[in-house]
């Protein structure tokens, strides 16, 4: 069974697609970008700003389906510079803090509205 999970405690989607689809026990969460929700512009600052924001949203989708981070087993984290890497991770590991998921990192060509992050997560209730 299918189940679109949406909220208002995180940004619209920017195009066709859903915050997240639940299916089984699996929730697979759109990438999400540092977009404020209040103001549904991306937070103004560096990388670890973007970073924050960016993993708060993730936080409120999965509370919209009833989980919280530690039920998040997959990241792919999409960075407009590499050269930020270290810079996501300081603030990355402030909000997994148990058992951190599996993760995969790269550098973009470019991200949607000129954010310098994109994150995108898979979570598991068990």
């Amino acid at each position: 069974m299918k189940e679109i999970i949406s909220t208002d405690g995180a940004p619209a989607a920017v195009g066709p697609y859903s915050q997240a689809v639940k299916a089984g026990n699996l929730l697979f969460v759109s990438g999400q970008i540092g977009i404020d929700p209040a103001t549904e512009k991306i937070v103004e600052g560096d990388i670890r700003d973007q970073v924050s924001m960016t993993l708060k949203n993730v936080s409120a989708i999965l509370e919209a389906a009833g989980m919280d981070l530690s039920a998040v087993v997959k990241t792919t984290v999409l960075l407009q510079s590499i050269e930020d890497f270290s810079a996501m991770n300081e603030v990355y590991e402030t909000f997994f803090t148990g058992n951190k998921p599996a993760r995969a990192a790269f550098e973009v060509a470019k991200l949607p509205l000129g954010a310098l992050v994109e994150i995108e997560a898979v979570a598991y209730l068990g």
